[in-house]
């Protein structure tokens, strides 16, 4: 057995870290300073790792991409799953947007990046429509699909606003604004 066959076989978890690297990677360069090199030195592993994993850059990305938006949207259902009631829908939301949306830059970096793909790229669009309608269903848990949809709206509105404004968001704001969504709006009964 040739050593290349055996560290295969020793680093089962390889491909996972060479994408887990390439969100890395992307967070602090963007999709535009992203290369094969930069993700093989972040992910350690040899050069000749990324052509055996991936066809190319496109797709890296693309499965790097799509592990980012499952797992934000996982975090986002658990949010919205675990509310009882509308009060403690609203809360969820609230905390979803202050704590997951703004609160965390390197996600924000990715959103964003994927968005400039999406623009451009009908494969990341499909993934962007199918992260927004899964958040859109976490929030039909809890409210009718024009609330749901307007919620998502701000809070995509809201991430634009924290990449671009140099002024700190107020949590205040954000509980006033997913009040006004949802105070004229049919909630669902909790399931």
């Amino acid at each position: 057995m040739t050593d290349l066959a055996r560290g295969r076989r020793n680093d089962p978890h390889r491909r996972d870290r060479i994408i887990d690297a390439c969100l890395d990677v992307i967070a602090e360069g963007g999709v535009a300073g992203t290369s094969h090199r930069k993700v093989a030195r972040a992910a350690d592993v040899p050069l000749g790792s990324m052509t055996y994993h991936f066809d190319g850059m496109d797709e890296l990305l693309h499965e790097a991409f799509t592990r980012f938006t499952t797992t934000v949207s996982e975090r986002f259902e658990r949010r919205m799953a675990a509310a009882p009631d509308a009060e403690a829908a609203r809360e969820a939301v609230v905390a979803l947007i202050v704590e997951d949306v703004l609160g965390d830059a390197r996600e924000l970096v990715l959103t964003h990046e994927l968005y400039t793909l999406a623009a451009r790229d009908v494969r990341y669009r499909t993934l962007t429509a199918a992260w927004m309608g899964r958040s859109r269903a976490a929030l039909e848990r809890h409210f009718d699909p024009e609330t749901a949809r307007l919620l998502d709206a701000l809070i995509e509105g809201l991430s634009i606003h924290r990449a671009l404004d140099a002024v700190a968001h107020d949590p205040h704001e954000v509980i006033a604004g997913v009040a006004r969504i949802t105070a004229g709006n049919t909630l669902r009964a909790s399931r």
